[in-house]
């Protein structure tokens, strides 16, 4: 029986595919460095920032790596006011669904605490939410099983009851490796085929799907 659904942000929550492009292209861009495409870019969604910006450029060095990040995070502070995120169709009502149920819903995201407290909070959803973790909230980040495993101690649930709904590869990883349910969604930054070779228990197209699985 499913008590606990754990949450992916970027892409299964929230629309943030343009807002993720357009930051990272500008801040390779005031760092000297080539500019990767949207495809590469799409493809490090779901990973904590340094390790998106190392995978992309495996050269940036430890003496590097804290200025980009700074850079990325003063041109996010700037391109989240211009390229305003939005809430995926029927996300808000299946929330207020499922809690209705009596279902808790949590968020595990590679994403930073505050940023995504800050875009729950605008969003309207944050009532629905009884934990959130963050990118500096667990020290092994997506796939590792960390972000599934603490939520579950921390609300004193089993895997066996717990759900984890994430759009790539490594929020399915994340999941089953924590002993717990995934279910994939179509419409973020991955695809079928890939969330089903991860070994996605389910896979939904669209948010409101996974009413069903309860």
């Amino acid at each position: 029986m499913i008590k606990l659904i754990i949450l992916d942000f970027d892409g299964t929550l929230a629309d943030t595919r343009e807002l993720i492009v357009r930051t990272n292209q500008e801040a390779q861009r005031r760092m000297g460095y080539p500019v990767t495409d949207e495809a590469g870019i799409v493809a490090t969604i779901g990973l904590p920032l340094r390790e998106c910006i190392t995978t992309m450029y495996p050269d940036v060095g430890p003496e590097t790596l804290p200025i980009w990040v700074q850079t990325y995070r003063e041109v996010f502070d700037v391109f989240k006011k211009q390229f305003v995120p939005a809430l995926f169709p029927g996300v808000k009502e299946t929330l207020q669904a499922l809690s209705a149920k009596g279902i808790r819903l949590t968020v595990a995201s590679s994403r930073g605490h505050d940023s995504l407290a800050d875009f729950l909070r605008d969003m309207g959803i944050a009532p629905y939410i009884s934990y959130v973790l963050g990118a500096e909230d667990v020290t092994r980040a997506k796939p590792h099983p960390d972000p599934v495993l603490n939520t579950l101690e921390a609300l004193g649930v089993d895997a066996d009851d717990a759900l984890v709904v994430g759009d790539m590869p490594v929020d399915i990883l994340m999941g089953s490796r924590a002993g717990a349910r995934t279910c994939g969604v179509t419409y973020g930054n991955s695809g079928r085929e890939a969330l089903m070779q991860a070994g996605a228990r389910y896979v939904v197209d669209g948010f409101g799907e996974i009413l069903h699985l309860i």
